[in-house]
Formats: structure tokens, C-alpha cells, sequence
């Protein structure tokens, strides 16, 4: 069966949007590839509350802003007779928010399947370009031919997404105008923590006002800093990053053939190493700078600097005047002087015209200002560009690696001054950001979005609201995954912004005392002098590793990750070095 004629993304009529003509082989087997549920989505099962929740942090704050939902307990299926009423049609609306994750399209499946095999006569809306298209009634109703090209495939562009936010009480009049309007019995929101967090303010919002509609959550962000203990992973953190691997592994390929270039690679996660820390795992390259490493130890970009010319010098010693270095998209971020350099010219760029005259540099501290000069005349630049939104420098535009290769170079043409350095240095930037969010989804994350997206539906099939859908037991088959609803406000903690407490889904940041960084610190010695490449290749649909997580979640649940790791270290014991 090839995909029908379709409108193009965001649910218009302008375009051709997905034909069967522009469709290749990998796409065509993938958009009929049946997808397994767990086994508890198989059969009649009911809803079984668990016990009443709290907050990650200052759970009276949480509770002043959501007096409705806070201290409701999570849901967990239980297989069992009885189950949720088959003739009982529901309205369900769907929107995506935020940054693209590979997934996105089976969660929306999910759903829609729920709707289509569990409930007679059911509508689907998806809201078009994000939460703006809730505010604006901008929607298109879900069809079996307009979802089935999309089934397994990479993108957003169904109905596109937004970074809107739905916060002020015009924008929540909206939303709820919208959810009259379309009489809508449920709206699942597919998004990160900044998402999530809204969507538990418009599950509260909906709640205060008496309306039927529920909101349920789902959790969505390539950087891989959305989880917890009920919420083990989001989605398209394991696509993206075997999608960047393969990348790293190429391009470590191609620095051992030439034998002259250091590679600085700079990978997606502002607030979180999560990403450059698993793509380290499955590739093993000479240098890793893990953001929250370089803030426990309170490192400065000097120490930074040196310790990357340390391992230059002593691959330089063997021989070696080539390797690959990974660096997290914020790393600036995690660096306190640089930390406090940047509060002070968002002061500064707040109250003052930053010209070239310079005169606004005397209102930097000594040291701010010292380190400032210190710093490339390209990435000062960046530092002072527009912030974003919220107030904040935008990272992804602040070159990073060629900020680092700069210094280095610097540092280096010291030491050989001095003969304590007697290689060459080349360097070569990278930034690997765009291109893992959209590809087709792995076998994992297709699998994982799916029985989100039908325990979503399950959900507000069920009655309820503010929760976010979870799947549990990922270390086990398909069929052995738990199913169930976590109550957002548990996820939730306050910060303190313009004189008020904020909700916020804080952010799960790489654990210096996890099993993922354990692992890759007990063996980055060895790969920082020996060229322990490994290139893992595409990402597999078929075949011996087709459905293995990643790294990061098999170490996190205590998978039988061990053997898997050893394997592959022992197969690059038979590697080559030049």
C-alpha cells in the first residue's frame, strides 16, 4: 500500500505535502511496519490510581498554583475485566510544542489508533503550527488517510509545531474559547519540560473553570533532560543520538585516514550533557567535556583549555597530531566565571546601548572584564547578540568549538615556544544540531512513542488530567512495558522570576554519580591516548542491534548493558592505530 495524495505539513492545502512519489524504499518499508504494543494495551484493562503525589521541590509553592491537581496520584493499566466503555465517543485534540524529535508522528498514530480500536465514533483535531494554533482555532481534523503517511516517519510537519506558550489570561481564554467551540474531551500536549509545565497550567485552568476538557502530557526533547524515575527517557533522545554517532563515528574515520586534524565537535543540549555524553559512549573519542563535570569542579575556560592541550601534547609524543573532541552546545553555561560574565552583560545590555565605543565595559568587574578580552573577538560578538525571550543568551549561535580551537591553538603555540609541544595542530568545528531531530525514528523511539500516544489516549479515555503518559520498563521486550500517567505537578519545583514563584519542570541534568558517566569516565583515560574508535553506522530497522536502546537508558535501568559494552570494546581491541 504507498501513501495516499496528502496536504502538506500543518494540515493546509497549498502544497503536494507527502506523496508516494517522493517517498524512498527505507520510508515506504518503515511507513508499514506494524508497531508492537505492550501487552497490557492488548487486552481489557483498568485505570488503578496510585498514591497521593507531591512536588520535586517546595511542594506549598506547587500547591498555591495548582490547587486543583496537586496531591492527585498517579495511573497505572492493570490488565483486568471491566475496562473503559467502547461506546463512549470522545473528542480529542493533539499539539505539538517545541523543538522537533524523531517520534512525533507515532505519538499522534498512538492516539489515534486508541481512539479508532477503543472508542466508537471518535474525532481527532490536530492544532496546527503549536500552542498558538490552540489559541487561534487553527486546526485540522485527523483522517485515517492523512495520518497513514506519517506513520513511522521522522518530522513534525503533520501539523507543525510552535514554542507559543499559553500564560496570559487572554491566551487562556483562548484555549478555552478553542475547547468549546470544538467541544473537546482531552488535548494531549507533546513537548518538553517548558511545554509540560503549560500543559499542567492549562489542565488546572481547564479544571477551576468547570471544563470537560483533560489535559495529558507527553514527554519530547532530543537533549534527553526530560525524565525521571516514572518517566524514564524522552523521546527522540536515542534516534538523534545514534544519528549524531554515526556522524562522529564517519568523521573519526576520516581524522585516522588523514593523520592531521583535530575535530571539535559541538552537539545539541544547552541545559544538559546528556547527548555528548551517550554519543561518547557509543564512539569513544579522544576528549569529552561533560558541562556538569567542568561546574562540580568549578573549572574556568583556562583549565578547560589545558586539559585539552594536555592530551594533544601526549598524542603529539605517540605520534598522533589527530583526534576528535565532543563539546555539549552549552558548555559556556557550566562554566561559573563565564557564568557570572554573562548576568553581568545582561545587566548591562537591559539598561545600556552596547556600541563599539566600549565604554559599557567599565560597568564589568575586573575579572568579567579580563575574561571577556580574553575570549575571541568572534565569540564576543556572540555574547552580546539579542537575547531570547526569556531573557536569555542564545546559546546555539555562540560558536563554541571554534571559540576552543582558537584558544587552544593559542596555548599550544605557547608550549611549542617554550618545547614542551613538538606536533602540528589542525583544527576542524563541527556543530551536529538540526540534523538528528527530523530522521526516521529507531525501532526504540517508534516504539516508545507509540504506546505513549496510546496510554495517552487511554488516559482521557479514563478522565483524567494533568498527568504526563509514561512507559516503564524499557529494559525489558515491548510486550513487558508498564503503562501508565504520572501527575505533572510531582515533576515540579518554583523559581523565583519578575517577584514571583514560577512552576517549573526542572531539568534532569547529567549525574556525576550515575552508571552512564561512571562508565565513560572509568574508560575516557584509555581512549584519550588510544585511538579506541568506534563507528556504529546508520541507524539499523533489521538485524542483530536494530532494537537496542542506547548507552545511557540500558546503564540508567541496569540492563544487561554490561555485556553489550564490553562487546563492542572487545571488538575494538582488533583496531589499528596509525
Amino acid at each position: 500500500m504507498s501513501p495516499p495524495a496528502q496536504s502538506n505539513g500543518c494540515g493546509t492545502k497549498e502544497g503536494p505535502g507527502r506523496l508516494s512519489s517522493i517517498y524512498s524504499e527505507v520510508q515506504t518499508s518503515r511507513l508499514n511496519h506494524n508497531l508492537p504494543l505492550p501487552s497490557v494495551l492488548k487486552s481489557s484493562f483498568n485505570v488503578v490510581d496510585g498514591p497521593p503525589s507531591s512536588a520535586a521541590g517546595n511542594p506549598d509553592e506547587i500547591k498555591k498554583l495548582f490547587p486543583s491537581l496537586f496531591g492527585q496520584p498517579s495511573a497505572k493499566l492493570v490488565a483486568g475485566q471491566g475496562g473503559l466503555p467502547a461506546d463512549k465517543s470522545l473528542k480529542i485534540g493533539v499539539v505539538l510544542s517545541g523543538g522537533q524529535a524523531p517520534g512525533g508522528h507515532n505519538v499522534i498514530s498512538g492516539i489515534f489508533d486508541y481512539l479508532l480500536e477503543r472508542t466508537k465514533g471518535s474525532t481527532m483535531y490536530g492544532f496546527k503550527g503549536g500552542p498558538a494554533g490552540v489559541m487561534k482555532g487553527k486546526y485540522v481534523e485527523l483522517t485515517p488517510d492523512f495520518v497513514y503517511p506519517y506513520r513511522n516517519q521522522g518530522g513534525f510537519d503533520m501539523i507543525c509545531s510552535g514554542r507559543d506558550k499559553i500564560e496570559t489570561p487572554e491566551q487562556f481564554t483562548q484555549a478555552e474559547e478553542t475547547a468549546k467551540k470544538l467541544d473537546l474531551d482531552g488535548l494531549v500536549v507533546i513537548g518538553g519540560d517548558d511545554s509540560n509545565t503549560n500543559a499542567c497550567l492549562l489542565a488546572e485552568n481547564f479544571r477551576s473553570k468547570n471544563l470537560k476538557a483533560r489535559v495529558i502530557g507527553c514527554p519530547k526533547t532530543i537533549d534527553g533532560d526530560l525524565k525521571c524515575k516514572e518517566v524514564p527517557t524522552s523521546f527522540g533522545f536515542d534516534t538523534a543520538c545514534k544519528i549524531y554517532s554515526e556522524m562522529i563515528g564517519n568523521v573519526m574515520i576520516d581524522a585516522r585516514s588523514t593523520g592531521k586534524y583535530y575535530h571539535f565537535m559541538r552537539l545539541m543540549g544547552r541545559a544538559a550533557s546528556h547527548i555528548t555524553l551517550e554519543c561518547a559512549l557509543q564512539t569513544h573519542p579522544n576528549i569529552t567535556v561533560i558541562g556538569e563535570e567542568v561546574s562540580a569542579k568549578k573549572q574556568t575556560l583556562k583549565n578547560v583549555t589545558d586539559h585539552i592541550s594536555d592530551i594533544i601534547c601526549k598524542r603529539a609524543e605517540l605520534g598522533y597530531n589527530y583526534g576528535v573532541i565532543l563539546i555539549p552546545e552549552g558548555l559556556i553555561d557550566f562554566v561559573p566565571e563565564v557564568q557570572q560574565l554573562i548576568a553581568e552583560l545582561n545587566e548591562i545590555i537591559a539598561h545600556d546601548t552596547v556600541d563599539a565605543t566600549g565604554a559599557w565595559k567599565s560597568k564589568l568587574r575586573s575579572q568579567s572584564k579580563d575574561l571577556f578580552e580574553l575570549l575571541p573577538q568572534a565569540i564576543q560578538e556572540q555574547l552580546l547578540l539579542e537575547r531570547d525571550p526569556h531573557g536569555n543568551v542564545q546559546v546555539a549561535k555562540i560558536e563554541t568549538e571554534k571559540m576552543l580551537i582558537e584558544m587552544v591553538e593559542t596555548e599550544l603555540a605557547k608550549r611549542k615556544q617554550g618545547g614542551s609541544y613538538k606536533g602540528e595542530f589542525k583544527g576542524q568545528s563541527h556543530f551536529f544540531g538540526y540534523e538528528g531531530r527530523c530522521g526516521l525514528p529507531s525501532n526504540f523511539d517508534a516504539n516508545y512513542c507509540y504506546a505513549l500516544g496510546y496510554g495517552a489516549g487511554a488516559l482521557l479515555h479514563s478522565g483524567k488530567t494533568g498527568l504526563i503518559s509514561s512507559v516503564g520498563n524499557l529494559n525489558a521486550p515491548v510486550e513487558e512495558w508498564t503503562v501508565g500517567g504520572t501527575a505533572l505537578t510531582n515533576l515540579m519545583d518554583v523559581e523565583r522570576r519578575h517577584g514571583k514563584f514560577k512552576p517549573v519542570i526542572k531539568k534532569a541534568m547529567v549525574e556525576l554519580e550515575g552508571a552512564p558517566f561512571k562508565k565513560f569516565a572509568s574508560l575516557r583515560d584509555d581512549w584519550a591516548l588510544k585511538n579506541r574508535y568506534v563507528n556504529p553506522g546508520p541507524v539499523q530497522f533489521v538485524g542483530p542491534t536494530s532494537n537496542f536502546s542506547n548507552h545511557t537508558l540500558a546503564l540508567e535501568l541496569n540492563a544487561q548493558s554490561a555485556k553489550r559494552i564490553k562487546s563492542s570494546e572487545l571488538k575494538i581491541q582488533f583496531c589499528y592505530s596509525q
